[in-house]
């Protein structure tokens, strides 16, 4: 995961603060307003929180609504929250230690926030369970993609476990539910080839070019129903979307998958309006590694 400064701002109600950064010179009112969707708050609330020096510099100094900003100078405030459908779900906690929080992730709660989804995320539902703020993901699952997450308790033990997942020194293994394969479609298979996501883009997709994309079909069992099996997948590599695009490719596209072979926003946006009885048949079922503090081999397991 990128390393990014520390925000001046503490963390509120275990929402971390916004960092805006101007994309053109101007007053510091006219740089967070022209990303006010980002901060989640109209203009009247951004005057009353520059009168009340609730938007500072990377210094942690409050600036004026009228103060001169440089383009790229991050600037910091806590964003508006929003009403949120509940995912309703429990995040159920694995392990807990004094480094580590392990967590089985639901379905349908992102990892961390992102755009509307800030208080129904695992990283703020965790750290108002825990009553800890520093509490922060070494790794990401997608929204969509339940099953085994990691995180870190305290910002000294943080780099080593982040770095783990930035070597792939973490083995990792899902469990796709989909249709009962084709004929010929025998395992283990070993798929590897390139693929891109384009900013705006819902899919990725596979492009001509140097492989990126490594996936191996480790195993398929039977599943709840002739017509549906368990495919055991191993990704070398982590590309956005990666095992869904490799199982479409496969023919054997995940079931419930709202954006593989097809978009389709009708499944798509089912949680939005509270309908969370279709998820993605896709989990993160396994995650081991040698702990990079103590050297012990650890493993966890998805009870999902």
């Amino acid at each position: 995961m990128s390393r990014r400064r520390a925000s001046p701002l503490p963390a509120r109600d275990g929402v971390d603060a916004t960092r805006v950064v101007p994309r053109s010179d101007g007053s510091a009112f006219d740089a967070v307003r022209a990303t006010r969707a980002l901060a989640g708050v109209d203009d009247a609330v951004l005057l009353a929180r520059f009168a009340a020096g609730e938007v500072v510099d990377r210094s942690g100094r409050p600036l004026t609504a009228a103060e001169p900003v440089p383009a790229l100078e991050p600037l910091y405030l806590h964003r508006g929250v929003g009403a949120e459908t509940p995912v309703p779900f429990e995040l159920e906690i694995l392990h807990v230690d004094d480094d580590i929080v392990v967590v089985d992730k639901p379905h349908f709660l992102a990892t961390m926030p992102r755009g509307a989804h800030v208080v129904e995320t695992a990283l703020v539902r965790l750290r108002r369970l825990l009553g800890e703020d520093e509490v922060s993901p070494a790794h990401r699952l997608d929204r969509l993609t339940a099953g085994v997450l990691l995180f870190t308790r305290r910002p000294e033990v943080r780099r080593p476990y982040q770095q783990l997942f930035a070597d792939r020194r973490v083995e990792k293994d899902y469990r796709a539910l989909a249709h009962t394969p084709p004929s010929g479609l025998t395992v283990p298979r070993e798929i590897a080839d390139r693929v891109e996501k384009v900013r705006g883009n819902r899919q990725a997709s596979v492009v001509d070019g140097p492989v990126n994309a490594r996936t191996r079909v480790a195993a398929i069992e039977p599943g709840p129903s002739p017509d549906r099996a368990w495919y055991h997948l191993v990704p070398h590599t982590g590309r956005t979307h990666q095992l869904r695009v490799h199982m479409a490719r496969l023919g054997v596209p995940i079931i419930d998958d709202p954006l593989y072979p097809v978009i389709d926003d009708e499944l798509g946006s089912m949680p939005e309006r509270g309908d969370f009885t279709r998820p993605l048949r896709l989990v993160a079922h396994r995650l081991a590694f040698v702990d990079p503090l103590t050297g012990h081999r650890r493993e966890f397991v998805s009870r999902r």
